[in-house]
């Protein structure tokens, strides 16, 4: 029976006692999240590591010879090796095509693949991304962009790949467009590519990688250093045609 004379209700310890006990939870679950955030990444970046080197160590370590390979004479297995023999063997294969003699090799070995039905497909296409992606001519996604994607009023980030002429496509001759890329997310190595006007594109002063960025955080990370408010109300803008 509680005392007549204490007025204070026993109810209000009970709430203080919980409000501590989930005020410590909470806490200890902001330290977790917090070191989640900061394990994570790296706990990735060392798996993807380390089975990028171990998949060429399985690829090249069985085609080198015994003496060449340290696993035959170590008492442990030596993680890399096979890495580094790869790149080394890229850049010599490189250095030859540089010359008369390896530009020969590599245009008969090019026409061998393309007389295949099915593997000229796979040769083709594979070669074309690499040409793309690595080729010292810098041809890479010119600018980051909106288009109204998948419907109108709903803005989807993009990427201009190329200017286009409407006749290119078999379209009217003249007709300005662009080659707009919309990928998918987090992955954004898959998406869709298609062509649209140039007065349907909005330009947005953005860098191709933060736009990547902000791709692939699905929405959650912009760029470091938000627009000046004078640019931030020009932000989407139609990008004039170049001479």
């Amino acid at each position: 029976m509680p005392d007549p004379i204490d007025p204070r209700p026993q109810v209000k310890v009970v709430d203080v006692e919980i409000k501590a006990q989930s005020s410590i939870f909470g806490k200890l679950r902001a330290y977790f999240f917090t070191g989640l955030v900061i394990t994570a990444p790296i706990a990735i970046t060392v798996w993807a590591t380390y089975w990028f080197v171990t998949m060429f160590d399985a690829w090249v370590k069985p085609f080198l010879p015994e003496s060449y390979n340290p696993d035959t004479y170590l008492p442990i297995r030596v993680p890399g090796f096979g890495l580094i023999f790869a790149l080394i063997a890229i850049t010599l294969i490189g250095f030859m095509a540089a010359n008369l003699a390896g530009r020969t090799m590599i245009a008969i070995w090019d026409k061998i693949l393309n007389s295949m039905p099915v593997v000229r497909s796979i040769y083709k296409g594979s070669k074309q991304i690499f040409e793309t992606l690595f080729s010292q001519k810098g041809a890479s996604f010119r600018y980051v962009c909106l288009v109204e994607w998948p419907r109108r009023d709903a803005w989807s980030i993009a990427f201009v790949s190329r200017e286009v002429d409407g006749a290119q496509i078999g379209l009217a001759p003249g007709r300005q467009m662009y080659a707009v890329y919309v990928s998918t997310t987090p992955n954004p190595t898959s998406g869709y590519v298609f062509f649209v006007d140039t007065s349907d594109v909005k330009i947005i002063d953005m860098s191709v990688e933060d736009g990547l960025k902000l791709v692939i955080s699905m929405g959650l990370v912009f760029p470091d250093k938000p627009l000046p408010p004078d640019k931030e109300a020009a932000a989407a803008v139609s990008l004039p045609k170049e001479a």
